[in-house]
């Protein structure tokens, strides 16, 4: 991993442009094999988005982790002879290692060690434009980085003895500590003062209802808000594409109201990204309607639910009134229907799915394509009916003019 700048902004885990990769999985009590392959192409969709390229993935079934290795002996042993085979630029771990477990793997296989936190930490990096979120990135990176500075300073000798006989490296240790304490403290006032900048930018929006998408990480939240809003915000086909939340007035008809789109969550979210972002995502749990996007497409979307769910939850935003809608159904079809297929087979499988997600989630389920614009205009009725029925309550005596 690259060298950390204490006490000024962290260089990036990877460098920009393409290095060559190996990602490693654990397969442990309760996984399956293809859950945890599953895991693994997510990584190196996180590692593309980086900029790495993978040239093999690995995996391992441990009932224990190695406190030393994570992994056993052998299986460190076959990746570094890969490693050194094709030259390989990092190994990448879809869990997140000890400083000890990283310094111990790094001496091994002479190689970069990445974890997953430091991953995801690097690409939020690269992607934070507005002032809100390099400072929420910067504290998450800082605080990741407190209980590994020891490890940043193997490399000089330890002196042996008692007080008084420490050597540099202990010295340097307590300074860094000391510089990333005091920095962290400072990310926290700016950030507390950005906060404080947002709330009256919300306070000063009316009493317009809001809505906010939420979702899965790539799920085409931004597609939907572009088609929906008629703006062009920033979309591409990589994970976490949309870092900060940005709120646009949207009107169906002739009725307003205020439309959101917010970070993507994912499976095993640093919680240090968690805590750092829970400010920019106030708009959640300040939103009087929720739209959870669903990639319909993807093999593993029911995990993604329970994902997005579970993070809401953590937001105390649970109690929040909620769509499901299921976006990429052209995907979807692509990937699972035979050509063989007659339309009414295929609508018939579409609406056992639906009917199925109704029940199971007890929400209303919606299935479109943002990119094809299909049933866009059923999700605007359904949208802007609930949108109506809100501003009802919110103002039963008020004459409406929408």
């Amino acid at each position: 991993m690259s060298e950390w700048n204490v006490g000024d902004t962290q260089k990036s885990a990877l460098k920009r442009g393409i290095e060559t990769a190996v990602l490693v999985g654990v397969i442990r009590d309760g996984d399956t094999v293809e859950m945890v392959e599953e895991y693994l192409t997510e990584l190196e969709f996180l590692a593309e988005t980086a900029g790495a390229k993978t040239l093999l993935k690995v995996t391992q079934r441990l009932s224990k982790l190695n406190s030393a290795t994570f992994i056993g002996s052998g299986k460190l042993q076959e990746i570094q002879e890969f490693v050194e085979a094709n030259d390989v630029d990092l190994v990448i771990f879809d869990d997140d290692l000890t400083p000890k477990q990283t310094n111990i793997i790094e001496k091994e296989l002479k190689r970069k060690i990445v974890d997953r936190s430091s991953l995801i930490l690097d690409i939020f990096a690269s992607r934070a434009q507005t002032a809100q979120a390099k400072t929420q990135v910067e504290l998450a990176q800082m605080q990741y980085l407190l209980p590994r500075l020891r490890g940043l300073w193997t490399h000089l000798e330890r002196q042996k003895g008692g007080i008084g006989m420490r050597g540099p490296g202990e010295q340097e240790i307590e300074t860094d500590r000391r510089i990333v304490r005091d920095k962290i403290a400072k990310l926290k006032k700016d950030l507390d003062k950005i906060d404080r900048q947002s709330q009256t930018q919300r306070k000063n929006r009316g009493e317009l209802i809001r809505v906010s998408f939420v979702g899965y990480t790539n799920a085409g939240k931004s597609t939907l808000m572009n088609l929906l809003s008629r703006e062009e915000l920033f979309a591409e086909n990589k994970l976490f594409a949309t870092l900060d939340t940005t709120v646009r007035k949207v009107v169906f008809g002739t009725m307003p109201f205020l439309l959101s789109d917010t970070v993507g969550f994912i499976r095993k979210l640093p919680h240090h990204l968690v805590e750092s972002f829970k400010s920019t995502l106030d708009e959640v749990r300040e939103s009087d309607l929720l739209i959870h996007l669903v990639d319909l497409s993807h093999v593993a979307y029911e995990d993604h639910i329970a994902t997005v769910n579970a993070t809401i939850k953590e937001l105390g935003a649970d109690k929040i009134p909620t769509f499901l809608v299921f976006n990429k159904l052209d995907l979807y079809r692509e990937r699972n229907f035979d050509d063989l297929l007659d339309e009414e087979t295929k609508q018939e499988i579409l609406d056992g799915i639906r009917e199925n997600m109704a029940k199971q989630y007890d929400l209303e389920v919606l299935f479109i394509s943002a990119q094809e614009r299909e049933n866009i205009d059923l999700l605007k009725e359904v949208v802007g009916k609930k949108i109506n029925e809100l501003y009802e309550i919110r103002y039963p005596y008020r004459a409406k003019f929408w």
